[in-house]
Order: C-alpha cells, then structure tokens, then sequence
C-alpha cells in the first residue's frame, strides 16, 4: 500500500525549542522520520514523503507547503485508494504497528493520536475527506458518519505516541528502538527520576 508521511522541513517541532535549538530539532525530526520510513518499509508499505520543502531521506520527496489538510486532500483527490497516511514524528513506530494499520479492515481506519488527534489513517473510500485541525480523530469520524462510512479504530499505543513536548521524549528514551531513541542518547539526553515521576534530563 502506498503510504504519504508527511513532514515540517522548514520549522519542525517548535514545541520542543525549550529543550533543542532549531538545528537539533531540525535533526532529531528527521530522525524520526527515518524511523516512521523504515517501519513503514518493514511492514510491506510504500512510503513517499509529502514535506513543506526537500529533504533527502531515500524516498520520493513531493514538497507542498502549505497546511496539512488541503495538501493531504489533494493527495486523496488525486490518487487511488487504498491510501495510508502516517506521521512523521511517531518516533515510537515499528512494523508490527504499521502492519496492522495497514492491514485493518474497512473503508476507513484510525488511529487516535493522545489530545485527540489523527495520527495515521488508511482510506479506502474516495468520497472521505481529511481535517487536521483541533481535535481531528472527533472530526474524522464525524466526516465518516456523514459519507455514510462506519470507521474502524487500530487502538496502539506505539502510533498514538506522537513526539511535540519535552515531556514526550520520556517514551522515546524508554521505549524507542530506532535512530531518534540513539540521537538523544548521543546528545546527553537521560531519563531522571524524580519523586517517582520519571523526566528527562541533558548532561
């Protein structure tokens, strides 16, 4: 199945400025990134990146800059379904997830992100649409309900866990198992506990 992963190229991962400046933001998303592609590839999908302007990352680049919605709309519009699409900063992916994403039944599958966003989908169904802003997993089946679809839901914790606070980089140190788990090792960052809370922390 072919799969858009869509990635920020220009400003990425903003939220975390507290913790990296814009060049370690710049590589740990593209770090990420490179996790999503290879779990993607892993799982038998064919990942192409849409991003807001070109990065070299092996696969087929498109570069749209604008928001996320109409771009990925457009991709729907213009493509034939079966069409998957999956975030680029799901740090926590690994082929097992995306497998059983890709390999879910319905015309259209999704996946909740944590603070009710979408963070991958499969459609199947031509006439479904995507909206990206608020709270967007709400909003998808909402769309659904009105083209007279009945959404399925792959409920996983590994693609549910999107990367956009410092406090997410406490799943990725724990549980990561690719390059965006080693490039914070290798630049100090440490989980801390602290009154049985765990954080993070930077030598």
């Amino acid at each position: 199945m072919r799969v858009v992963v869509p990635f920020d190229a220009r400003e990425p991962k903003t939220r975390l400025s507290g913790v990296l400046d814009g060049p370690e933001r710049s590589a740990f998303a593209r770090a990420m990134l490179r996790d999503v592609l290879d779990a993607v590839r892993s799982a038998g999908g064919e990942p192409a990146v849409l991003a807001t302007a070109d990065v070299d990352v092996g696969v087929p680049v498109t570069v749209d800059e604008r928001s996320l919605t109409p771009a990925i709309n457009d991709r729907l519009g213009a493509a034939d379904v079966p069409l998957a699409i999956v975030m680029g900063d799901l740090a926590l992916a690994v082929p097992d997830a995306v497998e059983r994403l890709l390999d879910a039944d319905g015309p259209v599958v999704l996946v909740p992100g944590r603070g009710g966003g979408t963070n991958a989908l499969v459609v199947r169904e031509p006439a479904f649409h995507v909206d990206f802003h608020g709270a967007s997993f709400r909003d998808h089946r909402r769309i659904a309900s009105e083209a007279g679809i009945d959404p399925s839901v792959v409920d996983s914790y590994r693609l549910s866990t999107d990367v956009d606070e410092p406090a997410d980089l406490v799943e990725v140190l724990l549980h990561g198992e690719g390059r965006a788990a080693a490039w914070l090792e290798d630049e100090g960052f440490e989980l801390v506990v602290n009154d049985g809370r765990v954080d993070v922390g930077r030598d």
